[in-house]
């Protein structure tokens, strides 16, 4: 095994032999010279107290971390470490503290031996060696119940992350999580060349998206075959700060997806999506200097930048500033379109002995031309066959700008070492506008004949969101407690403005060009107004060394919304309604490495007023409760995870009683299913990430009965994906890689007969080669290149009814050259 940073994880790989080398910087040491009573190593004694976040794992992974955290090279016979575990360290401290507890009980000795730590049996070890008691660390380290600096560490491999963040409940690792979670990292963003947030979700089979880039609509998705806005991710917990239509993947430092519903735990969505929730960790500066650069290039002709750059600051580096800037611009491999998209965000944090704020602040633009419309098909017409996706079925005159200003402040303070308060505020301003030959072009028969009502649009949102409360660990006898309590708030105004034209043709096979059109930009009025606020608390009881864990927690939601007459700015209707939303989870470990594990948890969508034209007009419905129940069991075979889940989601939507002509509160969709996920390095050189979804969408109530039983619209029965890396042992530094995903057929409406999308297969492949900077002593220089939809096939993607549906992106070609300095 070895040990070094991120970036040169390729190299460390293919230069094993029977000796382990860990890259890393090793601190200092003082605090055990009594305990040992022998002085120390050179080296250690110039160490300084700095944060570590090692979970509990193999020694050999344990040590690997332990080299990534500090930054000496550190030496291990393989044979030595063997099938060694470790529990792990946590905690400000310096490094002699935090390698006496990752081997504190192993029986194992450490020396130096000139710059290099070597680690050994104790019994055959030279007379210099260090012979390492149980030691308890002192000191006041980062609690298990913060969230600011308490990143868990990445899982072997480096592409997800051993844990990641649940709402209420704070950080949990993997197998402490009674739900389907998977922690995406930075690196993995970076080494697949993602675009967006969206993209960076291209391997998980839980996860469909159907709205191209470049495109007139916003980065959504479907999960658990239920839609899931962009506007409803969240950034550190708080829905709403992040950009509206779109995010650039470099401002993450992990992309988490939750799958299924997630009340109690986040809240309601502000956009009504069940199906799961995607939250994106920002970047803090790390304890080393940071200087990186990468230059892109993306077909047909788009070439991009950026720069990340990191430092820390003061005695103990307790201030951190870290700044990525991305420019990109230049014509796509679609006809006409063109995608300029720029990102400038500035992380801030102070970490003190029991303070800890940080800020994120940021700007991101997006200027589209020649923009992609969704494709729809009108009523009793045959599906057409998907046309040639590098063909634009827009216009080139058409444009989307984007513009998002956000910021958050964040803070946590140690009240007791096992007790944190935390707060955090943030405010989002976006703005829009597009003119565009029609959002949908819709198909008017076989011969691919369509239409479409060109559109002037404008629009702008307003949104702040706060929350504040309180983690804590607490013990009664056996029974351990985690304990939280939150208060959220989130404001929103929305307005928009909009003008359109007569109809123009088109053919969706060949398109026609038409003039550009003369059309004012409406101003953007006031039309809509939100206010959500929500009280949660929630309790995680353990026994048996946390073997078993019980988690109940309910979240009160109180939703009030108000519309208004964007003409005269008079209120057309309000609303103010709340619900209760209560969960329970179990983990079970029959084993160290296996988890098994339950849920029940409830979904929030907004609940609508009955219109005028009904005998009921005026009812309020209250907020539409969503449920899952859901089972699984996870496997951590130390370097390769596997899991295993089954879950039912439950739907309900409104119906009309036609005899009384009255609405009423009675469908309902059922979605059931099963999921395989794996992640992890099951061979040394070796990554595998990916998975399988079987999914069985049913309309189990409908209006009058008609369709009840029939399978739901954009519900494919399979979703697989899979991809793999391999660290070629013969050349140092090359990795090849690759990815196959597979989505069945799905229906698009319910209509008979029935009209579907045909199933589609889209092959990735990619090479990645790690050398050294010749412009900077030990750093890396790092090219990648990688092709999207290798065969080229053009395929229905999916959408969100008859009228928005979306094309597979054309094969892509993208290649960048990241230096370290």
């Amino acid at each position: 095994m070895s040990g070094e940073t991120s970036a040169g994880a390729s190299r460390r790989r293919t230069t094993n032999r029977a000796r382990t080398l860990l890259a890393a910087a090793l601190l200092g040491a003082s605090s055990l010279q009594a305990a040992w009573a022998q002085p120390y190593p050179p080296a250690l004694a110039q160490a300084g107290v700095r944060d570590f976040n090692i979970a509990g794992q193999s020694l050999a992974d344990g040590l690997i971390e332990f080299a990534r955290q500090s930054g000496l090279q550190v030496s291990a016979e393989t044979g030595v470490v063997g099938n060694v575990r470790t529990a792990g360290v946590r905690g400000r401290m310096t490094p002699d503290q935090a390698l006496a507890a990752l081997l504190s009980g192993t029986g194992l000795a450490y020396r130096l031996s000139g710059t290099m730590v070597v680690v050994e049996n104790a019994r055959t070890s030279p007379s210099d060696a260090l012979q390492l008691d149980p030691v308890r660390v002192q000191g006041y380290p980062v609690p298990a119940q913060a969230m600011i600096d308490n990143l868990p560490p990445p899982y072997a491999g480096g592409q997800v992350a051993t844990g990641g963040q649940l709402g209420l409940l704070g950080n949990r690792d993997v197998m402490n999580t009674p739900f389907n979670q998977t922690n995406y990292t930075a690196q993995k963003a970076q080494d697949q060349q993602a675009k967006t947030v969206r993209d960076v979700l291209v391997d998980d089979p839980s996860v469909r998206f159907f709205v191209p880039d470049a495109s007139t609509g916003a980065d959504t998705m479907f999960i658990r075959g239920f839609m899931v806005q962009n506007a409803s991710t969240t950034y550190g917990g708080l829905y709403g700060m992040l950009p509206s239509a779109t995010i650039m993947a470099e401002l993450a430092e992990r992309i988490e997806v939750l799958k299924g519903p997630s009340a109690m735990l986040n809240g309601m969505p502000p956009q009504n999506s069940i199906g799961g929730t995607v939250n994106v960790v920002p970047k803090r500066a790390p304890d080393t200097d940071l200087t990186q650069l990468t230059a892109s290039y993306v077909s047909g002709a788009q070439f991009g930048g950026h720069a990340d750059v990191a430092r820390r600051f003061g005695n103990d580096k307790q201030f951190g500033v870290r700044f990525n800037g991305a420019f990109k611009a230049g014509q796509t491999d679609v006809e006409w379109n063109s995608d300029q998209r720029a990102l400038a965000v500035l992380g801030l944090d102070f970490r003190g002995e029991h303070v800890r704020l940080a800020a994120d602040l940021g700007y991101q633009s997006q200027y589209i031309g020649g923009m992609i419309p969704y494709l729809g098909v009108a009523d009793n017409v045959p599906m057409p066959w998907a046309p040639d996706a590098r063909k634009n079925q827009g216009q080139p005159w058409g444009y989307h700008s984007d513009k998002d200003l956000f910021g958050v402040f964040r803070a946590e303070i140690d009240l007791t070492e096992r007790v944190t308060a935390y707060a955090s505020f943030g405010a989002h301003d976006y703005r829009d506008q597009q003119l565009n030959a029609g959002t949908a072009i819709t198909v008017a028969d076989v011969n691919g004949n369509a239409t479409s009502t060109p559109l002037n649009f404008s629009a702008y949102n307003t949104i702040l969101a706060g929350q504040a409360g309180v983690r804590g660990l607490v013990d009664t006898g056996p029974i351990g407690h985690e304990l939280s309590v939150i208060a959220t708030t989130y404001e929103r105004t929305i307005g928009n403005g909009l003008a359109s034209l007569p109809a123009v043709s088109t053919n969706i096979y060949s398109p026609n060009v038409i003039a550009p059109l003369n059309m004012a930009t409406p101003a953007a009025a006031k039309v809509s107004t939100a206010t959500f606020w929500t009280l949660g608390v929630a309790d995680t009881l353990s026994a048996a060394d946390k073997r078993i864990q019980l988690t109940v927690g309910a979240r009160l939601q109180q939703v009030t919304t108000a519309n208004f007459n964007r003409t005269t700015g008079v209120r057309t209707s309000n609303y103010d309604q709340g619900a209760l939303s209560p969960s329970v989870a179990l983990v079970f470990k029959p084993v160290e490495n296996v988890t098994i594990y339950g849920n029940w948890i409830q979904g929030l969508q907004e609940g609508s007023i009955v219109g005028s034209q009904f005998a009921n007009a005026g009812e309020i419905f209250p907020p539409y409760k969503s449920n899952q129940y859901e089972a699984g069991i996870k496997a951590d075979w130390g370097k390769f995870t596997t899991t295993f889940s089954a879950f039912q989601i439950s739907q309900p939507s409104i119906l009309t009683n036609v005899t009384a002509n009255t609405q009423f509160l009675g469908g309902e969709q059922r979605n059931q299913g099963l999921e395989f996920n794996v992640f992890g390095e099951p061979l040394q050189g070796v990554r595998l990430l990916g998975g399988m979804m079987l999914l069985s969408g049913v309309l189990t109530k409908t209006q009058g009965g008609l369709t009840d039983g029939w399978i739901a619209p954009f519900a494919p029965a399979v979703n697989l994906n899979l991809a793999g890396e391999w660290d070629l042992p013969f050349v140092p530094g090359l990795t090849l890689n690759g990815r196959v995903i597979y989505t069945s057929s799905q229906y698009i409406d319910t209509t008979w007969p029935r009209r579907s999308l045909a199933d589609w297969t889209r092959f990735d492949v990619g090479v990645r080669y790690a050398f050294d900077n010749p412009g900077a002593k030990g750093q890396l220089l790092i090219a990648r290149f990688n092709v999207e939809n290798l065969l080229d096939a053009d395929y229905w993607a999916g959408g969100n009814g008859t009228t928005t549906l979306t094309l597979g992106a054309p094969r892509t070609f993208r290649v960048s050259l990241t230096a370290n300095f």
